[in-house]
């Protein structure tokens, strides 16, 4: 379940960065750079505008999802971290937590 949730948040953070980038802002973006000045021409239509914000926060809302369950499944699991695993010099054990 973890590993799903991990490969889940990774796909969607590259697309969120992806669709970002490619979105037309005041200095036209990354969006002219396969070109020139028509490069735009598919997300300056009302319908590409609408399609290109409403697909960033559905993918916004997906990030914030998984990252929130990444956080709940992170508390859950019962590992220990690796400092605690290390043996202490002299002797002295950690303390383990219960």
């Amino acid at each position: 379940m973890y590993g799903i949730f991990v490969f889940m948040h990774i796909i969607v953070c590259i697309g969120l960065i992806l669709v970002v980038l490619f979105q037309a802002g005041k200095g036209a973006g990354l969006g002219n750079l396969f070109g020139g000045g028509g490069g735009d021409q598919l997300f300056s239509a009302p319908s590409g505008s609408a399609f290109i914000k409403k697909l960033t926060t559905g993918m916004a809302v997906v990030f914030m999802i998984t990252s929130v369950g990444l956080t709940i499944l992170t508390g859950q699991r019962n590992r220990r971290s690796l400092l605690e695993q290390i043996p202490m010099p002299g002797g002295a054990s950690a303390p383990v937590a219960p």
